[in-house]
């Protein structure tokens, strides 16, 4: 996994078209206010958008990575929305600037594979959809299984109907509380998959654990995940002390606080975002110590490496963490 950057760059672009989808999603192609090139992105990849000083989201890219030319956004209209689904539907129009990041990737694909397997739930078809029109480029064998909760509320599927896939690609969609409707049977897609057969998923929690679950038997650098929620509450038990390896200041993280309330206490700038340990912004080099990780972007792999960490998150199992900051 590819480290994020503390100082990822920010840059404007103009919103330069809104359209209206199924499920109460609304679509934002983003465009160079100059109409030059953007930054590239790989399929996967997301960014960070400035709604307002202290609102920051993030959004998957869902076009085709070949478009150096724009960026495409899915945003679905969250009954719960915090202010940052709500300011897009309700503020954000055709001709706007908006402050975002340069695309960074988590969820990454191995384009390489001989055979891909594509799993998406509701929005969360944003990056698997960006997954599929890059392994048709590629010519690479995929089958796409998309899941939402009926045809008339589901993203993305007018353009996924209209846009070539090639032979080598299969996609089959369910519509589970439709008139005969049907969910996937994951268990038996992933049953018995050719060796190197390589598998993402992003969705609902309730998807997620069904395929870790049919899963299980496979070697896990093969299965990748993209979640939209937490999947532990986050570390703010504190109680231990961080040093700041550049600076050479040690911090007292206490009870209540989590490592980057500490470090910004302290009056130090870190990057940061969603708070959560799902958008991958904070991720810090750890020099020594051992970090409780409650983030969903490390692989367990790397969670027992213990190389690096989400400080909005995650918290310390041994008294002292020394990190690269």
């Amino acid at each position: 996994m590819a480290l994020s950057k503390q100082n990822d760059a920010e840059f404007f672009v103009r919103v330069t078209e809104v359209l209206e989808d199924r499920g109460d999603v609304r679509i934002f192609e983003l465009r160079a206010p100059d109409g030059g090139e953007l930054p590239p992105f790989s399929a996967g990849a997301h960014i960070d958008l400035h709604a307002k000083p202290d609102l920051v989201r993030q959004y998957s890219l869902l076009n085709d990575p070949q478009e150096c030319h724009r960026y495409v956004i899915a945003i679905a209209m969250e009954p719960e929305s915090r202010g940052g689904s709500r300011y897009f539907h309700e503020e954000v129009e055709a001709g706007d600037l908006l402050r975002i990041s340069t695309p960074r990737c988590h969820f990454i694909l191995k384009e390489d594979a001989p055979h891909s397997i594509l799993i998406a739930g509701g929005i969360g078809i944003t990056p698997i959809w960006c997954m599929a029109q890059r392994l048709s480029h590629l010519g690479r064998g995929f089958e796409l299984h998309y899941v939402v909760r009926g045809r008339a509320t589901a993203p993305l599927l007018d353009r996924m109907e209209i846009t070539p896939m090639g032979e080598m690609a299969r996609i089959a969609t369910y519509f589970s509380r439709d008139p005969g409707g049907s969910r996937p049977d994951i268990e038996t897609i992933v049953r018995n998959v050719p060796a190197g057969t390589q598998i993402y998923c992003c969705g609902p929690g309730g998807l997620l654990d069904t395929l870790k679950a049919a899963t299980a038997h496979l070697p896990p650098e093969t299965v990748h995940y993209e979640q939209f929620t937490a999947v532990a509450p986050v570390a703010a038990e504190g109680g231990f002390s961080v040093e700041l390896a550049r600076t050479g200041k040690t911090l007292e993280v206490k009870p209540g606080q989590t490592v980057l309330d500490a470090i910004r206490e302290a009056g130090i700038k870190t990057t940061s975002s969603c708070r959560e340990g799902i958008c991958g912004s904070c991720e810090t080099v750890v020099l020594s110590g051992t970090p409780d990780h409650r983030d969903a972007v490390l692989t367990d792999a790397e969670k027992a490496e213990g190389k690096t960490m989400m400080i909005c998150c995650s918290g310390a199992h041994s008294p002292k963490l020394v990190l690269d900051l």
